[in-house]
């Protein structure tokens, strides 16, 4: 369908456009199946299907006095919210990389590569069934890290660590994985080294922190690859700590901004970052939707996850 004919149906289903070169240059830009995303939520509630199917139905048709400006608005918050997550993100693997390779590394330089450095589930159980019936997940788990070696095979410390040596220690070996790597090994380590990690970082349990950085891997995935974010379905789903707020959903993204909060006040205590997070949610969330659907929870700003630390004097 031709651009013009593209706007021409938005607007003949409801939706308000002030300026019709800027929509057409967004839809040229960005298509229309990726904006289309960010109108679901403007549009019309069918009520008959919504009836029949006994669950909330849209129509085709917008909501009155819904506004092209308003999706634009919420795919530029939501593409600023991608990248406060990779921001934080990428301090958080690279922390927890460290203290993965610390700990192991002093057991072993290879550990990663040494099923006697981890847990006897992922090392040393065969899977019974499917295609990878006879193999252990360790075992699968070098063959991903066997081909990210391979892709990285030109990086002078790595080049150099295979000539010299043949392999790499798992302080060198670990800057080559990405987090789903990172955090599976994490998944296999032993049960008490697991529980050392996690309580740096006020996790219940090595179990909990292990389903963290699972969650946390499926925002990055997302964010990385510049899907939309502010009100996905999260699919690795992290329990609620105790004491948190029973009004956090784990299917929404909030509560995982939650997390990234809590990881980056013990990570770099006087970061801003939740500063920039409350600005932008405050700021530049479009008033034409409701940051229910983001998660969000009446009254969170005032949280003490939420306050900035005084500066040191």
């Amino acid at each position: 369908m031709a651009f013009d004919d593209q706007l021409q149906q938005l607007q003949q289903r409801g939706l308000q456009v002030e300026d019709e070169a800027a929509a057409r240059s967004y839809l040229k830009r960005l298509g229309y199946y990726r904006l289309s995303g960010y109108w679901y939520p403007l549009r019309a509630i069918d009520l008959a299907a919504s009836q029949v199917q006994g669950r909330a139905v849209r129509a085709d048709t917008f909501r009155a006095g819904s506004r092209f400006e308003d999706v634009v608005r919420l795919y530029v918050f939501d593409k600023k919210l991608r990248l406060l997550a990779l921001d934080a993100l990428e301090r958080i693997e690279t922390a927890v990389r460290v203290d993965i390779a610390h700990l192991l590394g002093e057991r072993d330089p290879r550990a990663y590569e040494n099923p006697d450095c981890l847990h006897g589930n992922f090392a040393k159980k065969v899977i019974a069934n499917g295609q990878n019936q006879g193999r252990t997940e360790h075992q699968l788990w070098l063959d991903k890290y066997a081909s990210m070696l391979h892709r990285s095979r030109k990086e002078p410390f790595v080049a150099h660590h295979l000539q010299q040596y043949g392999a790499l220690p798992i302080w060198a070996a670990i800057e080559i994985w990405d987090f789903g790597l990172l955090s599976k090994l994490f998944a296999g380590m032993q049960y008490a080294d697991q529980q050392t990690i996690a309580a740096l970082y006020g996790a219940p349990d090595g179990r909990a922190f292990a389903q963290w950085l699972r969650s946390l891997n499926f925002i990055r995935n997302v964010s990385a690859h510049h899907s939309r974010l502010w009100n996905i379905n999260v699919l690795e789903l992290s329990p609620v700590p105790a004491g948190w707020s029973p009004e956090l959903n784990g299917a929404r993204p909030f509560f995982y901004f939650c997390l990234m909060q809590h990881l980056l006040r013990v990570i770099c205590p006087r970061s801003c970052w939740g500063q920039r997070f409350a600005h932008l949610l405050h700021n530049e969330f479009p008033a034409a939707f409701s940051p229910r659907e983001l998660g969000a929870v009446s009254g969170w700003q005032a949280w003490p996850l939420w306050q900035q630390p005084e500066p040191d004097k």
